[in-house]
């Protein structure tokens, strides 16, 4: 079966005996070796011998003077950034013992501010793993969604994601790179280029685009990747709380008992916290959202006792310019989990 996602660091890291991925010195060094802190032509010495150090021993303690002797204030910062994230994971030995407790799972919340990009990373890799051996391209694109924002389109009721990084770059460089961008700087049209929507005769074709991210996906009612949506967030529940759920799409949520819910963005929370109260929603607000699900946990003793055998919503929006910005830590923190799960 052909690889995906070379690029999360997956391969970089060990299992430890309870499906964790162990933070290895590679890992680290992978870190390191980014353009924000791999020595240019004008690095200083102190800046070079840091850097030559950390690539020796990754996990060494670097002291404040250090960075003080680096005479580009950027890249002191960039180091600052990236020790901070490394820091991080070494007090926590996994990627997903790290990416926990940044959201009170296991003990209370640690005081650390990371940057966005590296808690995308850890879900990205914390997924690679969680799907090693999927043979489905589908939920491989749908859980992309959980690590990378999506441009929204919608034509004719159809609901179309595509990669806003992707999105972005076609519209400053046509997809052609740096002559792309002299192009659109000298105001001159580009040839459109059409994504490809993801279907049942194209989808083979990920496993050879996996680290472009440029396949779009249908989430419209009854389509295969809302299905596939569906599948990853139920592994990905199951992996960090350890309790097995059902989770299925649904066009509405027509409830007179409706218990909980969780948002899986901050649109969809603001909109179903809402709705739950009994305010008033606009029907431009409800617009926004694009999906619904019903959760139901296979064990109901899983669950708060008050709330078992009743069933969860979940809502999934997009927000300002049309993106969709899912929170995966939303369904590890506001599920009705029993206390011994």
């Amino acid at each position: 079966m052909p690889d995906f996602w070379i690029s999360s660091g997956y391969y970089l890291l060990k299992r430890t005996a309870d499906n964790q991925l162990a933070v290895t010195d590679d890992y680290l060094r992978a870190y390191f070796n980014r353009p924000e802190v791999v020595p240019v032509e004008e690095s200083c010495d102190n800046e070079r011998a840091l850097h030559a150090a950390l690539m020796e021993e990754p996990r060494r303690v670097v002291k404040p003077a250090e960075l003080l002797r680096m005479e580009d204030e950027d890249a002191r910062e960039n180091y600052e950034i990236v020790l901070n994230f490394r820091d991080h994971l070494l007090r926590h030995g996994t990627i997903e013992a790290a990416y926990a407790a940044l959201f009170k799972l296991d003990g209370p919340v640690e005081p650390v501010r990371l940057a966005p990009i590296f808690l995308d990373q850890m879900v990205h890799v914390i997924l690679r793993g969680l799907l090693e051996g999927c043979e489905d391209p589908f939920r491989l694109r749908a859980a992309e969604l959980l690590f990378r924002s999506q441009k929204v389109t919608i034509q004719d009721g159809n609901i179309m994601l595509a990669d806003e990084e992707v999105i972005d770059l076609y519209a400053s460089t046509g997809g052609f790179g740096d002559l792309g961008r002299l192009i659109v700087e000298a105001q001159t049209p580009l040839r459109q280029i059409d994504l490809d929507v993801m279907t049942e005769e194209n989808a083979h074709q990920y496993w050879e685009r996996a680290e472009r991210f440029d396949m779009v996906l249908d989430m419209t009612f009854g389509r295969p990747g809302l299905d596939a949506l569906c599948r990853v967030l139920e592994t990905w529940i199951a992996h960090f709380t350890g309790a097995e759920v059902r989770v299925a799409p649904v066009q509405s949520i027509s409830d007179d008992r409706w218990s909980w819910h969780v948002g899986l963005d901050s649109v969809s929370t603001n909109i179903l916290n809402d709705l739950y109260e009994g305010q008033e929603v606009s029907e431009e607000r409800l617009a926004d959202i694009l999906s619904l699900f019903r959760l139901e946990f296979r064990d109901t003793n899983a669950m708060l006792p008050q709330l078992a055998g009743r069933p969860i919503y979940l809502g999934l929006a997009k927000g300002e310019n049309e993106l969709l910005r899912m929170k995966p830590q939303n369904l590890l923190v506001n599920l009705p989990l029993a206390e011994t799960v």
